[in-house]
């Protein structure tokens, strides 16, 4: 027998229980779901780690932009009208050949919204929040990321009055690339340091 309805059995746990808990709040009128769309898609795709694969796509292709976002990130961030929650005083870090960098925020879980979207669990967690800081090159490998031995970490604490954005090395083999195309190389996790831009197929 053919049916075209939805079983929540096709869902994981979690969303199954976000679709069971909205189903529920729009049948007795509570929300509305084209106003729940609106906010997952102001999330997804403006308010998030789009904004900030665009910011270091332009770095990358405009060296006076780059010489800007290095030294005052918030007022280069905002010129490409990213800015908002937790997002208004930003440092932006540059990964090199000698240097690789790394965010965290040990206090609590500062992280710049307006630029790399919802904070991922992980980063939030204690384990992290604390081993970044200790071991940084060991969390790196645990993400799957192995840096020479030669390369230097440096971890940068998120406060309340600055976040930071890692601006990842370029990858070869992208010369002539437009910033839209560039900034599909660019990851919300090589934002943070966990990761490094990812290289053209």
């Amino acid at each position: 027998m053919s049916h075209d309805h939805d079983h929540d059995n096709e869902l994981d746990p979690f969303a199954a229980r976000v679709r069971a808990l909205e189903t529920i709040l729009t049948r007795k009128g509570l929300i509305d779901p084209a106003a729940i769309d609106v906010i997952v898609d102001t999330y997804e795709t403006r308010i998030g780690p789009r904004n900030g694969a665009k910011v270091v796509a332009k770095a990358w292709s405009d060296p006076a932009y780059a010489d800007w976002l290095r030294r005052d990130a918030t007022a280069a961030i905002e010129s490409l009208s990213y800015t908002g929650r937790q997002g208004e005083h930003m440092q932006a870090v540059f990964n090199t050949e000698d240097t690789h960098n790394l965010v965290v925020c040990t206090l609590c879980s500062c992280y710049p919204w307006s630029v790399l979207g919802l904070p991922p669990v992980w980063y939030k967690a204690p384990p992290y929040r604390s081993r970044a800081v200790i071991d940084p090159r060991g969390v790196l490998e645990e993400f799957g990321l192995t840096l020479p031995t030669t390369k230097k970490i440096r971890v940068w604490d998120s406060t309340a009055e600055l976040r930071y954005l890692v601006v990842p090395m370029r990858p070869d083999g992208t010369e002539g690339w437009s910033e839209e195309r560039l900034a599909d190389l660019v990851s919300r996790d090589a934002m943070i340091g966990t990761a490094l831009a990812r290289q053209p197929a």
